[in-house]
């Protein structure tokens, strides 16, 4: 393997070696030579393979040629003759420079012994081992360090450890206790998180993760989407020069497995990057659902579901940085997502009538999912100078296509046995979107100017059609009530400029957004259209083209106390845009008695967030709190009613719709604790109360509702005897409810063990989710027309083994000049 790695090294190296005529010459055929040399270990005279030997030009400095050193610790380079300065680097270890040397015939440097760099090594273990935060004017910035329960865990799992983030059981993301929160990938919307879904998460490795922002008050450098606020995904890309991976795989109960692998090869004109990965994963869950009826044939219906559910996905991330110079680059990369899902749900329906069991069925839903997502991104970078002046262009077109069967029989087992249906239900959809952004920034002394424009063009279209088995002919005849093709886009175009400056101990960032957002609908459907009129209003267009421009100003203001303690305050306009799934008029079904149906007169939603927040550093403590306020209007809310038909063994349909509030006021407050007090023992805790109150009326119902809740998470992280660690992760949400349904409080903790191996090169780690087996969503929903008490559990407990392969990457190193590069080149005031 390492000679395959060998002989990728020398290619890359004779490509940097083509640089064309070397200006160090007065001819065209300028004099070749040879630099050769060893580089070992200085205390144990052991080969450094992959060390990097720089040779730059004096007179034209942005002319850079080299080579890495073979197994022996080798090098053998061949270069214009001219004058240059030699630097050879390698991880963790001292730099060797020589400079300005004069280089007119081949030459053997000999044996060059490099040292380790303590204070470089120093610097790495404190921030590979703990969790950091950053505070910047707009946002929070966790380091995620060695989370050890993040091993063998996916995106999804590793955000429910950051403060403030919430991800419920089935995978849906809240900041605050907010979901209306905008995923972004590296700082932009990604097939990688999914086109209005986080399902995509679930599939990609948490250790891809170098870091996650919190955006509670985002500047107006960010679109205005997501009233809650923006959650920053920052994945890893290795900065350091030379050849460099690990590979990650491991193997859980319920059966799960994964394998993922992360390569990189940096050089002085390249860097190539490359993550892998495979997953399988069987996630057995439950649902228990105890339903009443104030009218109808049957008093209460009880349904007791078992859901198998097995994953199978690939993804690929291949990208590639060129340095045009010292100052500017170009990347271009590809992501591609493959994935195949298999759920069955078994449900046993129970149906009473004055205590009685008036009858039961048994029924059985298979859904077969095949998705597939592509990206292409291409980002130019020209860094004018050190100060941050720069100019940056990103192009990205991303593409999502999902092809679902659901294949539904549902039989009679009391009184008789017989068939009563059998449904079969195809959905289509594909999603294109473009993005095309360009950022400006002009550092000014303590100030900086900073100027932009994005847009953003999706298109999704949405073909579902519904087959129902006809028992008299024996054929599948298809509901042309239900079938339908409907095509949604959502064009955003918006530029921004926003000015910073610091006075002293005093800073602020106020800035300015202007989005114009285009949403446009079209319906094709053999449905009767005045009855569909019927069901979702006169006064709604089906085929409609809205369009809303709006101003989006932001302000953020931090005072530093002194150089461990700051207050800072922010003020910033958001906007929630309806997806698609929430805007289709037609219903979709997820059985014969729940339907839920899209509001194409659903408008965007508008809100106005506060928050006042206080950071206060200790020698081992760090502390994290804010105070907020938001106040949204037309804010949306999924409501469930009564259509007034019922299925022919006599049970009631209800649908689900999303509709426009009239106001949701939201007031809270939290806090995050860091404390380090000894080498062997770290916590991290953090603790969120909220109360928030909606107020609206549709269909003469009022839904307003007034509800106070909180959470809570704790983290211990314990080094135990033979450097075995051990992290404990609990999580507690306290009850909510709103105009229609109470949640009761959950608790549940996962527990991880980890041990370095190999000299230090491999982990091994155990981890148990959900120890208890107490990740359970109840509810209690009451309507004027039913009542269901309900239990739902999405996965099981699991248990994970997983084993971590580093070469050279010495633990830590990576993240250290990962974050160093990152910050550099984030040109943020």
């Amino acid at each position: 393997m390492k000679k395959a790695f060998s002989l990728l090294l020398l290619c890359t190296t004779l490509i940097i070696q083509a640089q064309g005529p070397n200006p160090n010459s007065a001819t065209n055929n300028p004099k070749k030579i040879k630099i050769t040399g060893t580089v070992v270990d200085q205390e144990t005279g052991r080969p450094l393979e992959y060390a990097t030997l720089i040779l730059q030009s004096v007179v034209d400095p942005t002319i850079l040629t080299g080579g890495i050193t073979d197994e022996q610790g080798k090098f053998n380079v061949t270069a214009d003759a001219g004058n240059y300065d030699i630097r050879i680097e390698f991880l963790s270890y001292k730099t060797y420079s020589l400079t300005n040397q004069s280089l007119s015939k081949s030459i053997d440097l000999g044996v060059i012994k490099l040292g380790l760099n303590a204070e470089e090594l120093e610097g790495v273990e404190v921030v590979a081992e703990r969790t950091t935060v950053e505070i910047r004017l707009d946002k929070k910035i966790y380091n995620i360090g060695k989370d050890i329960a993040n091993s063998g865990a996916n995106i999804s799992d590793a955000l429910n450890n950051v403060p403030s983030v919430t991800v419920d059981i089935d995978g849906a993301i809240s900041l605050r206790g907010n979901e209306n929160v905008r995923i972004l990938i590296n700082g932009k919307p990604s097939a990688m998180a999914g086109f209005g879904s986080t399902d995509a998460l679930r599939q990609l490795p948490a250790d891809a993760i170098e870091k996650v922002e919190v955006i509670t008050s985002p500047s107006a450098r960010y679109d205005a989407e997501g009233t809650a606020g923006i959650l920053n995904i920052v994945l890893k890309k290795e900065k350091t020069l030379g050849f460099n991976g690990s590979l990650n795989t491991t193997f859980g109960y319920p059966l799960s497995s994964q394998i993922n692998t992360n390569l990189n090869l940096r050089t002085t004109k390249f860097n190539l990057f490359n993550t892998l990965g495979y997953s399988y994963r069987e996630s057995p869950g439950s649902g228990y659902f105890d339903n009443t009826y104030a009218s109808g044939d049957f008093d209460r219906i009880i349904e007791d579901r078992a859901i198998e559910r097995k994953d199978k996905g690939f993804n690929a991330n291949i990208g590639a940085e060129y340095f045009i110079s010292e100052k500017s680059s170009v990347t271009a990369s590809v992501f591609g997502r493959i994935s195949d899902e298999s759920d069955i749900t078994e449900n046993d329906n129970i149906r009473y009538l004055d205590s009685d069991i008036a009858s039961r069925t048994f029924r059985s839903e298979g859904d077969s999912e095949d998705d597939k997502s592509y990206q292409v991104s291409l980002n130019y970078t020209n860094s004018f100078n050190e100060d941050g002046h720069k100019l940056t262009g990103d192009f990205q077109y991303s593409k999502d296509v999902e092809d679902v069967l659901t294949t539904i029989e549902e039989n009679s087992t009391v009184p008789l046995n017989e068939l009563l249906a059998r449904e079969n239900v195809y959905k289509d959809e594909i999603q294109n979107e473009y993005l095309f952004q360009m950022d400006y920034v002009l550092p000014m002394g303590d100030a900086q100017f900073e100027a932009g424009y994005r847009g953003n063009f999706e298109q999704s279209i949405n073909d579902y059609q519904l087959d129902t088995l006809n028992q008299n002919s024996g054929q599948y005849e298809t509901n042309l009530d239900l079938t339908n093709k409907f095509t949604y886009d959502e064009n955003v175009n918006a530029v921004y400029s926003q000015y910073g400056n610091k006075f002293g101990k005093f800073s602020f960032l106020l800035g300015l957004r202007l989005e114009n957002t285009q949403l446009k609908g079209s319906v094709v459907s053999e449905y009767d259209a005045e009855a569909l009129q019927d069901i979702i209003g006169q006064d709604v267009d089906l085929n409609f083209d809205k369009n809303y421009l709006g101003l989006f100003p932001t302000l953020n203001f931090i005072f530093e106390l002194n150089e461990m303690e700051n207050i800072s305050l922010g003020y910033n306009r958001r906007i929630n845009r309806p997806r698609g799934y929430y805007i289709n008029p037609f219903p979709s079904r997820s059985s014969r008695t729940n339907v839920f149906q899209g509001n194409p007169d659903l408008d965007p939603a508008y809100a106005n967030a506060f928050d006042l927040g206080y950071l206060k550093r200790w020698d081992k403590l760090t502390l994290t709190s804010s105070i907020y306020y938001q106040k949204e209007t037309n804010a949306f809310e999924r409501i469930q009613e009564e259509t007034g038909e019922v299925t022919s063994d006599g049970i009631r349909i209800i649908r689900s719709i999303p509709i426009n509030l009239s106001t949701n006021e939201r007031v809270g407050a939290e806090a995050g604790v860091m404390y380090n007090p000894s080498q062997w023992l770290r916590l991290n805790g953090s603790f969120n109360f909220y109360q928030f109150q909606t107020e609206g009326v549709f269909n003469t119902v009022d839904y307003g509702a007034k509800n106070t809740s909180w959470s809570s998470r704790l983290s211990a992280k314990v080094t135990l005897p033979t450097k075995i660690e051990w992290q404990t992760n609990g999580y507690f949400r306290g009850p909510s409810e709103n105009s229609q349904t109470k949640s009761s409080s959950m608790f549940f903790l996962s527990m991880a063990f980890s041990k370095d191996v190999f000299g230090d090169n491999s982990t091994i780690t155990f981890n148990v989710n959900d120890v208890f087996n107490s990740a359970i969503r109840k509810s209690f929903t009451e309507t004027a027309f039913f009542t269901s008490d309900s239990e739902f559990q999405w996965r099981q407990r699991s248990f994970t083994l997983g084993l971590v392969y580093r070469f050279n990457q010495p633990k830590g190193k990576a993240n250290q000049r990962q974050q160093q590069n990152y910050n550099d080149s984030e040109g943020e005031f």
